[in-house]
């Protein structure tokens, strides 16, 4: 799918993925109708915010560390950490709608009230992120667009990668777990390329999930077809 934002202003961008799956709850309905415009981190969208004015962090956090979770399916992990880290507020952004209202309801479920959501393109919320106000990143299980025609739309590109570290402090921690190889090298070689380093010492440590990791659903397919977890971490420089 290619699409553009909803202003003359905003930058062309080519958004691949679907928006929307065929068939949803009717309670994922009524959780997107009724708690969706609330965990908003607010004016994020060309159509709403055409200035592109920066978000207000201290006003959203409290002054609590901030976090994103980019692409958070169907957000067992972001409201995972979210209870584990009170102390942490946390902001999940995701274009795919069922996974939004299946997130939505896990936040109903979990009565989290540290962290916000972003039903769209982190792009868009790259662009009024202040510089240097993430703590940390996480990208779990991105789709793997495995054709390789396709790498380029893959998350690991500069594209995405530069805004990333923009937005990232210094010293600050970005995660990224796949189950594909090819991902893991296209990794590898272009995060370092945006002023990342890799921590791993030894291979227990991209073999081995962090401490305070949760398995997703994502994970548990890759498994049950024989294919191994990567834990990549790498430290914005």
């Amino acid at each position: 799918m290619t699409t553009s934002n909803k202003h003359p202003d905003a930058p062309w961008r080519n958004f691949y993925g679907r928006i929307r799956g065929k068939t949803m709850k009717a309670s994922q309905e009524t959780y997107l109708q009724e708690d969706l415009d609330a965990l908003s981190p607010g004016a994020v969208d060309w159509d709403v915010n055409p200035d592109r004015l920066p978000l207000d962090i201290e006003a959203l956090t409290e002054g609590k560390p901030l976090w994103l979770e980019i692409g958070f399916g169907g957000g067992e992990h972001l409201v995972h950490q979210a209870v584990t880290y009170p102390g942490a507020h946390i902001i999940g952004c995701e274009p795919y709608m069922n996974g939004v209202a299946m997130l939505l309801g896990k936040i109903r479920q979990s009565e989290a009230t540290n962290l916000n959501v972003h039903p769209g393109d982190v792009r868009n919320l790259f662009d009024v992120l202040p510089t240097a106000c993430l703590d940390k990143a996480f990208l779990l299980y991105p789709d793997p667009w495995p054709k390789k025609r396709h790498h380029r739309r893959r998350f690991v590109t500069q594209e995405h990668l530069e805004p990333l570290a923009r937005v990232l402090k210094p010293g600050a921690e970005f995660r990224v777990a796949t189950d594909i190889p090819d991902y893991v090298r296209q990794t590898l070689i272009e995060v370092p390329k945006a002023g990342f380093e890799w921590r791993a010492e030894c291979p227990e440590d991209w073999r081995t999930p962090w401490s305070d990791w949760i398995s997703t659903r994502y994970e548990q397919k890759a498994l049950r077809e024989d294919r191994t977890p990567h834990y990549l971490t790498f430290r914005r420089l």
